[in-house]
């Protein structure tokens, strides 16, 4: 009778500590699902916000909007700086690639806009993050025909930012954009 008991209590406080990492864990995957319901490629969606701890461990929807938005600036400014560098080694590209850089860095504050007025309003967040698709159109105009090592890197990176932006928009669509 006594080890009974004594699993009882195991059990129970088992479950009192792991209950709220399980339901903390239940949650982040539902908002991860409505962030990414809207995606057209829904598995990158999933595997990028879940693996993104600030998303995976948001307590709200509004919270994974903002993480995933910032994941997106967050890789624009990498794009960017890319760009920049890339831009000083090769003055034939020079032009073109600091054009690139500068379509990165309007990407990169657009999703900062878009993240700081998400609450007060979510439509013009989403079309502030949609505005987004004009740049990287730009950039693929300027360099999407080189076949220089930089301007093929610059273009895959832009095709990667495109699904970034696309996580942005399924962030802003699911807080009400």
């Amino acid at each position: 009778m006594a080890s009974s008991s004594y699993c009882f209590g195991v059990v129970s406080v088992s479950l009192a500590v792991l209950l709220p990492f399980l339901l903390h864990s239940a949650s982040a995957t539902s908002y991860i699902d409505a962030l990414c319901h809207s995606n057209p490629d829904k598995a990158f969606c999933v595997k990028t916000l879940s693996a993104y701890p600030p998303v995976a461990s948001a307590t709200s929807k509004f919270q994974a909007a903002v993480a995933t938005l910032a994941l997106g600036e967050s890789y624009a400014n990498k794009t960017a700086e890319f760009a920049g560098k890339a831009a000083k080694e090769d003055p034939k590209l020079k032009k073109h690639l600091a054009a690139c850089q500068d379509e990165f860095v309007d990407i990169s504050g657009a999703l900062k806009f878009a993240a700081l007025h998400l609450k007060e309003d979510p439509l013009d967040a989403n079309y502030t993050v949609m505005r987004c698709y004009d740049s990287t159109t730009i950039v693929t105009d300027l360099i999407g025909k080189n076949t220089d090592k930089a301007s093929k890197t610059v273009t895959a990176m832009t095709m990667m930012l495109d699904k970034y932006i696309a996580l942005g928009v399924g962030a802003t669509v699911a807080v009400g954009g």
